[in-house]
């Protein structure tokens, strides 16, 4: 089980959540709103938010300003450009103050299995860590400070091999682990926020929807509460230990995602995520996953978790998202 240490320092989409926000609200309902159209939806933003006055888009100096300290150093670095995913945007899309929680639990290969549209499957598989068992990773994000504004996200992800590239279970793991390039394949994404679900549906087709999404924190844990949208009560709860002795070495990891496009074309994306503060422990009392009977728990039972592999606790990172591009295209690229 030292698999367990190699595997997945950083493989958890989309990178993003809070370490400040103490009882952040199920949904993000601000005072004031602008209404926008996305790609014919209508859509909610925070009136004179970041979204609202530039469209993911932000001058570097406007965030300076805003938040002035939080070192902005590494985005100088990467350069925006204007790209079309069903709607007119910026890749990539930064994200600047945010944090995380990420458990990463064994589960049912076939049932994994089953759960990927044969098209991905003749791609990528899930990576199998012993006889009959996969992985999934767990993840919970806020995203405080970011271009499309602030909101807490819930990822559900497979932990697969990179496309064209062999699926040799434990060794690929450790092979992904060293060259810091995590590779997966994403169930379930939902966020709290109408503009989240909007540009991450339309614009990479990632399967999010709307719901309650509350963040709540004391000295020892950081709770997530994920509300089921049928009922409006509480399905799912993600309860994570703050770890001490944390490292500050900045740790640069690319997390990637395989799909299909609108077209049912081959697809993937990445992020490519700065760990300004991290931690990780394999102690099964780091995390509590509490699942009631609502459709996201259901879901998750028909995994069959067993046991938690690793736990990571990052309540201090950066990241930048690309638009998603064919698969076709990621040959001699990366």
């Amino acid at each position: 089980m030292k698999l367990a240490s190699a595997v997945l320092t950083g493989l958890l989409f989309s990178s993003i959540a809070n370490h400040a926000l103490a009882g952040t609200p199920e949904m993000l309902s601000p005072t004031e709103t602008n209404t926008i159209d996305i790609a014919g939806h209508t859509v909610p933003v925070v009136k004179g938010g970041l979204y609202d006055r530039y469209r993911s888009n932000p001058p570097l100096s406007v965030i300076a300003a805003e938040l002035p300290g939080v070192d902005l150093s590494w985005f100088k670095g990467l350069e925006k450009h204007k790209v079309d995913i069903g709607f007119e945007s910026y890749s990539p899309n930064f994200y600047y103050q945010n944090s995380r929680v990420t458990a990463v639990y064994t589960a049912d290969l076939d049932a994994l299995r089953a759960l990927m549209p044969p098209e991905v499957l003749a791609t990528v598989h899930p990576l199998q860590i012993w006889p009959g068992r996969g992985l999934i990773a767990f993840t919970a994000y806020t995203y405080e400070h970011c271009d499309n504004d602030a909101y807490n996200e819930v990822a559900v992800s497979i932990i697969t091999n990179k496309p064209g590239k062999a699926n040799l279970g434990p060794f690929t793991l450790i092979g992904q682990s060293m060259s810091g390039d995590f590779w997966g394949y994403v169930l379930k994404l939902p966020v709290n926020t109408e503009l989240a679900r909007v540009r991450g549906v339309v614009g990479y087709n990632l399967p999010k929807w709307l719901t309650g999404i509350d963040r709540k924190e004391d000295a020892q844990s950081v709770v997530y509460d994920i509300t089921d949208s049928q009922t409006g009560k509480v399905d799912v709860s993600f309860k994570a230990k703050k770890l001490d002795n944390l490292s500050r070495d900045v740790d640069i990891v690319t997390s990637s995602f395989t799909n299909l496009d609108h077209q049912g074309q081959l697809a993937y994306g990445y992020a490519v995520s700065r760990q300004l503060s991290h931690g990780s422990s394999r102690d099964a009392d780091s995390v509590t996953l509490t699942l009631g009977d609502g459709s996201l728990s259901n879901y998750l039972r028909a995994m069959k978790l067993g046991k938690m592999m690793k736990y990571e606790y990052v309540p201090e990172f950066q990241s930048a998202l690309y638009a998603p591009k064919p698969l076709a295209s990621l040959i001699g690229e990366r």
